[in-house]
């Protein structure tokens, strides 16, 4: 399995509202130096809908300003639909929102 395929089998794991991190991915993947090729790695993600990409966020909670599939207001609006809360900041509680792996 190529790291892309490994990338998109961690991500299909996430729970629906629940998010990760770009890094956190990278190290369940076994090469955590590599937050931004897990992060080029959904920017071409051939399975949207299938693999939740939007279910991956920076570590402070914010979402991409790039989000491949329709930019920040939709990978916002689909966490949201998800139950997911963003701050006054715009950014989402890691504390409370965030999924590890365990």
């Amino acid at each position: 399995m190529g790291f892309f395929d490994e990338v998109y089998a961690v991500v299909m794991r996430v729970p629906k509202g629940k998010v990760t991190t770009y890094g956190d991915v990278a190290r369940m993947v076994g090469r955590p130096r590599a937050a931004r090729q897990v992060g080029w790695a959904l920017h071409v993600n051939p399975f949207p809908g299938t693999v939740p990409c939007h279910r991956v966020v920076f570590k402070d909670g914010r979402v991409c300003s790039g989000f491949a599939f329709g930019g920040p207001e939709v990978q916002r609006a689909l966490l949201e639909s998800e139950g997911i809360v963003f701050g006054a900041d715009d950014a989402i509680d890691m504390a409370k929102y965030c999924w590890e792996g365990k």
